[in-house]
């Protein structure tokens, strides 16, 4: 009997070796994780930019994609809700799909006019007069961190201030109990994690703990929901009639957008503050020369930083976009973290530039509709936190690179070593 040839198996790809300068472009998958592990992503959006700013990915790890990179093209998608949805019944808000076993509703993965009835439910926490409030309450903690920081040491700068900073600041928001407040942390890196990243294992575990993390709002809902109306996030979705009847899934869903919205995104700018002042020194040099332009490099920093790499979107509808036919029901990525680059809008965009005009101009907090509800409070966090740092420490040091989230849509920091200086 003769014998079988033996089955060819193609070698998995190592995306850390190939070179985006001559990879045909039919092969670049942007999604996958292990290129923002590593930072190395960023040549892959510039050739898109330049090349082909409206790309179809057909080897995606979790489908095919258009990826949208140039700065004006995400605008438009992002204006145009009626043909490029967000809602979860079509895929929701990142390039992974929602599981079909455990959907999670949220008022960012929603189309008007739910959508704008869940958002106006919350959006009192951040008026005017509630800011006032937390401005005086972020600058004592931020103080009590800082003073608290060892100098001449080497320490985590994401675990030490980035994390405790936000994370005080989520639980004032929800009035959820102090101690517990860690447990917020948590529950935002799993509603992100993809399983074997570092944060959980499997799937299941992902869904186990999410389930924990409703069953411990369910106790708190039920005391806020026959309780006397009051300012935080919760008490204000359970008085309200377009929150208030929400199904336990529905109400995880929204729990969990304003955990990591006011959580992942705040404090991955913070440490990516102190890392990018780091890789462009003169620019700190400038900064402690003059405090005073801490307010236009807040939003420089984050959109340097850009916290979240990506919204998606889902065709609802054949559609012609920059002479592409996209079809309906295909996902469409709005890749921030390359439109922030893009050297049409932003001049010298790959630098952090503190006095650059025009800082605010970025897509780090959306566009449209969807624009971040939270932004004012994300803006108001970091120039306190800067503030408070420049009246204590002159150049805070990082002394090595640091370790990155697992992740194409969070794009943050587990680890950022840094030492302060001895005066």
């Amino acid at each position: 009997m003769d014998q079988m040839a033996p089955e060819l198996v193609a070698a998995p790809r190592d995306y850390l070796a190939e070179d985006p300068a001559t990879l045909p472009l039919a092969q670049f998958d942007v999604g996958r994780a292990i290129l923002f592990q590593h930072d190395a992503f960023w040549p892959y959006f510039a050739r898109l930019r330049r090349e082909a700013p409206v790309h179809y990915c057909d080897c995606g790890e979790f489908g095919n994609y258009w990826s949208i990179t140039k700065y004006k093209h995400i605008v438009q998608i992002e204006a145009n809700h009626e043909v490029f949805s967000s809602d979860v019944t079509r895929g929701g808000i990142t390039l992974r799909d929602q599981l079909e076993d455990f959907v999670l509703p949220m008022f960012i993965a929603m189309d008007p006019p739910v959508h704008d009835f869940q958002r106006a439910a919350v959006q009192p926490i951040v008026a005017p007069a509630n800011l006032a409030r937390l401005e005086v309450l972020i600058r004592d903690r931020a103080q009590e961190i800082l003073d608290n920081l060892p100098v001449g040491e080497v320490f985590n700068w994401v675990d030490r201030v980035s994390i405790e900073l936000t994370t005080q600041m989520l639980a004032t928001l929800f009035d959820f109990p102090w101690q517990d407040r860690r447990r917020l942390t948590r529950w935002s890196d799993v509603a992100t994690a993809t399983p074997g990243g570092g944060i959980v294992d499997t799937e299941d575990q992902r869904k186990a703990e999410l389930l924990e993390c409703l069953q411990y709002f369910l106790g708190l809902w039920n005391e806020r929901v026959n309780a006397e109306p009051r300012g935080d996030l919760l008490s204000l979705m359970a008085h309200a009639e377009a929150t208030r009847h929400q199904s336990p899934m529905e109400l995880l869903g929204n729990l969990l957008l304003l955990i990591v919205g006011g959580n992942d995104t705040t404090r991955n700018s913070i440490s990516g503050g102190i890392y990018a002042l780091n890789k462009f020194p003169d620019e700190y040099t400038k900064l402690l020369g003059n405090p005073g332009l801490i307010k236009n490099m807040v939003p420089e920093i984050i959109r340097w930083q850009t916290p979240l790499a990506h919204m998606r979107r889902t065709a609802t509808r054949d559609f012609e976009f920059e002479g592409h036919k996209i079809h309906a029901g295909d996902r469409v990525v709005m890749w921030y973290v390359s439109g922030n680059r893009d050297e049409e809008v932003i001049p010298d965009a790959d630098r952090l530039i503190i006095d650059r005009e025009r800082s605010g101009r970025h897509l780090s907090f959306g566009f449209g509709l969807h624009r971040c509800l939270g932004e004012r409070l994300a803006d108001m966090q970091l120039r306190i936190v800067w503030e408070e740092i420049l009246k204590r420490f002159g150049r805070i040091e990082v002394v090595e690179e640091p370790k990155r989230v697992v992740s194409s849509f969070v794009k943050g920091y587990e680890v950022l070593n840094v030492r302060i200086p001895h005066p």
